[in-house]
Order: C-alpha cells, then structure tokens, then sequence
C-alpha cells in the first residue's frame, strides 16, 4: 500500500513545481487627497483613486452652476473621485456650547445629497476648528452632545446612501478626540452602521499613539489616511517606516484602502515615489 501524502506535504511538493506560484496576499488599495485638478498627475502616478474636500467639491456656499462645473470634471476624471474631507468648516461648531442643531443638521443635508449625485460615498468627518471646545468647559458634556449630534448625522447620510468617518486629530489641530481611542469610543456609542472611524497614521504619531490602537479599533475601522510625521510628508520624502502601522492593519484583516494625505510642492515627484514606496512597505508586510 502507497503511503498518503497529507495535504502540507502536498502543498510542499506544489511549491517545487516549475513555473508554480503561490497566491499573492491582496493588499489595501492606495489613494491620495489631492485636488481634481491633479487628476492626470495622480493617474499618472499610479494612483486610480482621489480624494477631495467638502469645501472644494460638495458645500452648500458653492453655487448650483459651480457644483454641476464640479459634476462634470468629477464625471471626466480619470481618477475616481472616493471621498472629501474637511466635512464642516470651522465657522459651524459641531461640538461645545455654541451649537446649533438645525444649522449643522441642514449643512449636512446639502452635502450629503450634492455627495449622493456626484457618487461619493464616504465623508471624513475630522474638522478640528468645528469641534473645538472652549478650555475648561465640560468634556463629558461635549462628549454626550457630541454623539447624540453624530447621531442625528449618520442617520440623515444613511437617507443618501453615505457613510462617515469619524477622524481622530492631533492636539495641534483641536482639543476634542485626539486619540483613536478616543474617536473608537464615540463610534460604539453612536452606534449607527454607518458611521465608523477613520485611523490617521499621521496623527497617530503626532500624539505618539501606538500602532495597537488600530488593532483595538478594529471592530469600528473602515478607512485609514497616512503621512510622514515630521513634515506631513508624502510616504518616502523623508522615508519614514510605517511597517509597524501596515502590521496592525494586516492583524485586523483591514478591508479598506489606504489614502496619502500629506504635503508637497513637487507633487510630480512626490507623487509617483510615495505610491512606489507605501507600495512597497505594504507588499513586504503582507509577504511576512
């Protein structure tokens, strides 16, 4: 009687087959934060995804024929056009003493339908001027307001088919939810589907959390911005290691894309080496 080969040992004997290549690991797409106008430059880079902001591309204060001029390069662009940021500008408070509801609530209302039109479904909701309290006021107050606030907001998106994403911000930026812990924990308590959270490598260094914040935020985590620390660089200007960031990721079996949102001034060199270096960082983290 032949010996069976157990299913590790034929696996083994596959891998010693000529021309025989094992299944590569998928790894988080890459998109970038950059104005529409770059498109052809992203594109070029190797990036096939943007990002934008409310203010340049959805907001109530643009016109009817500004937002449809939007609609049109948005239509044309070679990138896809995923998410905007900078969901509310600092003149409307979110959070603190001098909220108003009904202003917040119709703002969004203008947004989250112009987003549903030009097929953008996810807003990141970080807008430090919007949500800073005044020193000394009462944190677990703004905390509570804050949460019944983010409510009433998921719910109205999810009328449009849009999803937030609510981003944690350095100390440097606002007062209010500066850690991913933070910002995980407003999340569960808000408690909508649709409404999940935004893990920011850069701030994360900034305030030196550690990477295992995202593996503790794992249950609500849906999308992830990334930049160099010193500089908000774009990944490899500097050429920062952010492996240990890519490992928790990789831990929490992360489902979503990855976006550069970061500075420069010489975006048709920083562009494309930033896309080759996260790249490479990813694959060799998923290779491990």
């Amino acid at each position: 009687m032949k010996p069976k080969i157990g299913i590790s040992a034929f696996t083994i004997l596959l891998f010693l087959l000529p021309g025989f290549l094992p299944p590569k690991k998928s790894i988080p797409d890459l998109g970038i934060v950059a104005p529409l106008e770059q498109d052809s430059l992203i594109y070029a880079a190797g990036f096939r995804m943007l990002g934008e902001s409310v203010g340049r591309i959805l907001s109530p204060s643009l016109t009817e024929k500004q937002f449809q001029q939007n609609l049109a390069r948005i239509q044309k662009a070679k990138c896809k056009v995923v998410l905007c940021n900078i969901f509310f500008p600092g003149s409307i408070k979110i959070a603190g003493p001098a909220v108003d509801e009904n202003r917040v609530l119709g703002y969004a209302h203008t947004v989250f339908l112009r987003a549903k039109e030009a097929g953008i479904h996810l807003i990141v909701l970080g807008s430090g001027g919007a949500r800073r309290i005044p020193d000394g006021y009462d944190a677990i107050k703004a905390k509570d307001d804050f949460v019944q606030l983010c409510r009433k907001l998921a719910i109205l998106a999810a009328k449009y088919g849009i999803s937030i994403a609510l981003e944690s911000l350095q100390s440097a930026e606002t007062n209010f939810l500066t850690t991913l812990k933070s910002a995980a924990e407003v999340v569960r308590m808000v408690d909508q589907a649709n409404f999940k959270l935004n893990a920011d490598i850069f701030h994360m260094m900034r305030e030196g959390e550690s990477p295992q914040s995202i593996v503790d935020a794992a249950d609500v985590l849906v999308y992830c911005e990334i930049a160099e620390q010193q500089m908000r660089s774009l990944p490899g200007v500097q050429g920062d290691d952010f492996k240990p960031w890519l490992r928790a990721l990789r831990k929490t079996k992360y489902k979503g894309h990855i976006f550069i949102e970061g500075n420069t001034s010489d975006p048709g060199n920083d562009m494309p080496l930033s896309f080759k270096y996260l790249t490479r960082q990813l694959e060799e983290v998923y290779a491990e």
